[in-house]
């Protein structure tokens, strides 16, 4: 099997031409490389392109900041380039200023995705093709496959009112989509075709997992690390909603969660009675060494997926989240400090997209109930999104 050509990968080596001695900006981040693990900016600036300016997106232009950690805005420089932040102090920061973008002729994005609405590159991608179109500049997506592949969808877009940076648009939970996928539902919705170009992939088909690419994986974030990572992600980043830890500051962020007090055997047996589709619990302890509980000692359990194509990640982040409520009541709550840039709304309703399923969770509402606040929108979504598929 052949590997997949990535958008990168096809202006390197077939469209070089539209950025070839033009005023260039770049927005991307350490996982934006070729096969041979050259980065965006190497291969931008071999084409002939002249590189005005470098944009950060959150956890930054090397990628070494951790979640919603804040970045100054144009201190800095990278390689004698300016280096300007799109994750600072406040919501107005996440979009390029319009007076940088004016004086391009085009800015380049070369993001990798996780395939969750919560992964804020694509909301990046949106705000820099709106402010591009303003300014009357190009926008140039490269195109990278979606790691958890373009055939399941899970979740629903979000109610009106619960729209933030981990969701600028209604999307699902698990959407399926690639970058330049959503970029073409936003420049259609918006009428802001005329600033878009996206590089698309050769040989990505939907039915594709990130292995089956043979590209390199390089972490994007912090927290990560490896595609089983990114699978579990749409389900268990429901957790930065409460207080337990999602397992940031340990070597398996998002697969291990829990928190001190909690009955780590009584959690595993009621969540393994619920028989959830493609995945088993075991009983760990663990002492993150930042975030939530730092070098405290917390219980829970470590996810095992036995079956990704069964897998349900965000049935089973939801499953996990009532499980916890069930089990530790006494210590169970919510996050109720600010959550991307936002403090008038809890968290987890910013996460799921509305107040149904925490207002159900604490009704005691049974899994089989819970699903059903989702069910007719993830089907809506699934035959919508199907105009949007350019593979």
């Amino acid at each position: 099997m052949k590997r997949v050509i990535c958008g990168l990968e096809k202006l390197q080596f077939e469209q070089a031409s539209i950025v070839a001695k033009r005023r260039i900006g770049l927005v991307s981040h350490p996982a934006a490389i070729n096969s041979n693990l050259t980065h965006s900016l190497e291969i931008l600036k071999n084409t002939g392109a002249k590189i005005e300016i470098l944009f950060g997106p959150e956890h930054g232009f090397g990628g070494e900041a951790q979640d919603m950690e804040l970045i100054e805005g144009s201190t800095q420089s990278f390689k004698g380039i300016p280096l300007y932040s799109l994750y600072g102090a406040s919501k107005e920061t996440l979009s390029p200023p319009e007076n940088l973008v004016r004086g391009l002729d085009a800015l380049v994005i070369d993001l990798t995705d996780v395939g969750s609405r919560y992964y804020t590159f694509i909301w990046t991608t949106i705000l820099c093709l709106r402010v591009c179109h303003a300014a009357g500049v190009e926008l140039i997506v490269l195109d990278r496959p979606n790691p958890l592949g373009g055939l399941q969808v899970e979740g629903a877009p979000q109610q009106p009112g619960f729209l933030s940076f981990v969701g600028l648009l209604p999307i699902p939970n698990r959407h399926g989509l690639t970058n330049g996928e959503i970029a073409r539902m936003v420049a259609r919705d918006e009428g802001l075709e005329d600033a878009l170009t996206i590089v698309t992939m050769d040989g990505w088909e939907r039915w594709m997992y990130f292995e089956d690419t043979r590209l390199p994986w390089v972490l994007p974030s912090p927290n990560m690390p490896t595609v089983d990572t990114a699978v579990v992600y749409p389900g268990m980043c429901l957790l930065e909603g409460t207080w337990a830890s999602e397992g940031r500051g340990t070597t398996r962020p998002f697969e291990i969660f829990g928190a001190p007090k909690v009955n780590s055997l009584k959690l595993v047996r009621y969540l393994n009675t619920l028989k959830l589709p493609g995945v088993s619990f075991r009983p760990t302890s663990f002492k993150p060494t930042f975030q939530k509980h730092a070098h405290l000692s917390c219980k829970g359990a470590q996810l095992h997926i036995t079956d990704r194509h069964l897998f349900k990640p965000y049935l089973t982040g939801v499953a996990v989240l009532s499980a916890l409520k069930h089990v530790a009541a006494d210590t169970f709550a919510w996050r109720l400090a600010p959550y991307e840039f936002v403090s008038d709304i809890p968290a987890i309703d910013l996460l799921t997209g509305s107040d149904v399923v925490r207002l159900a969770i604490e009704s005691g509402a049974s899994l089989a109930e819970l699903s059903k606040t989702w069910s007719k929108g993830q089907k809506d979504w699934i035959e919508q999104s199907k105009d949007l598929h350019i593979y």
